[in-house]
């Protein structure tokens, strides 16, 4: 039985963590909090990010609780021979985090190629693979193995607009766009989350979803990133109850809750951490 401390209820000690977008905006920061929790991580990126952050994880928190794997997501044989090196040499995996997404001119951000009267069908498939895809293709290979132990949690990342359309007057007179393949994408994946949960509870394995409000990248390391002081970033306070954008230790709670015993008897759930944004 978990013990009552919040160091015990919402430990990662022992636990195995595979996480998709390890180099990313978010994916840095969940990789390093469960690295602070005790888990062992398992990094897929990218191979151009993915050497220098492995590297600097294996130097603050040792060598052997961090393992990186390049690869190509949308490259599915690549993906599906990936995953198959992680099965036969990592062991199980009891935590899976799906946080890979590609927020760029190819799925239709910030581009005005990308909107409702022009996203192309690249830009919709894309989405919908990096939505909900990806995450489905890592379930369905890491997910035996946490049906064997009777026990395994899975925490898909998706967004606000997942649940709710976005305004058009935030857009308005902008070089920002979010894309509609990315709220079909995001939503799909919230109802795989739900289906996962169904069908796999009975084996012990959890599914629920994260979902991020205004999360906007300001640190200018990738093509979607924001500047500082974007009077975009100002229509994005506005928007929220609490008046501003989320920082991404801001997310860390609710991954940490999801991902250990804390939240044992929860499954098939949606945790909204968006500031207040889904309420009005």
């Amino acid at each position: 039985m978990v013990g009552l401390s919040a160091h015990q209820l919402f430990s990662l000690d022992g636990k195995t963590v595979l996480l998709t977008g390890a180099t990313g905006f978010l994916g840095r920061t969940f990789g390093r909090a469960a690295l602070e929790n005790g888990a062992t991580v398992i990094a897929l990126s990218r191979p151009e990010r993915l050497s220098r952050q492995v590297q600097e994880w294996r130097a603050e928190f040792g060598e052997s609780r961090v393992r990186g794997y390049a690869v190509d997501m949308y490259d599915l044989p690549q993906l599906e021979s990936v995953l198959g090196q992680i099965v036969d040499r990592e062991g199980f995996v009891e935590v899976v985090v799906n946080n890979a997404h590609e927020l760029g001119a190819k799925t239709g951000f910030n581009t005005p190629h990308g909107g409702l009267e022009s996203a192309t069908h690249d830009q919709w498939m894309r989405n919908l693979t990096a939505g909900v895809y990806w995450a489905s293709v890592v379930v369905q290979r890491l997910g035996p193995a946490m049906k064997e132990h009777g026990r395994g949690s899975i925490v898909n990342i998706a967004t606000m607009y997942g649940l709710v359309a976005p305004s058009p007057s935030l857009y308005t007179g902008t070089e920002f766009m979010n894309p509609p393949g990315y709220s079909a994408g995001k939503a799909a994946l919230l109802a795989f989350t739900r289906y996962v949960a169904s069908f796999w509870g009975p084996h012990g394995v959890r599914s629920n979803a994260i979902v991020p409000g205004p999360f906007s990248n300001t640190d200018g390391d990738s093509e979607n990133a924001v500047g500082r002081d974007d009077p975009f970033l100002e229509r994005l306070r506005e928007r929220t109850c609490l008046r501003r954008i989320g920082a991404p230790n801001e997310l860390v709670g609710a991954l940490l809750f999801l991902a250990s015993d804390a939240s044992s008897f929860v499954t098939g759930q949606a945790l909204v951490v968006d500031g207040g944004w889904t309420v009005t």
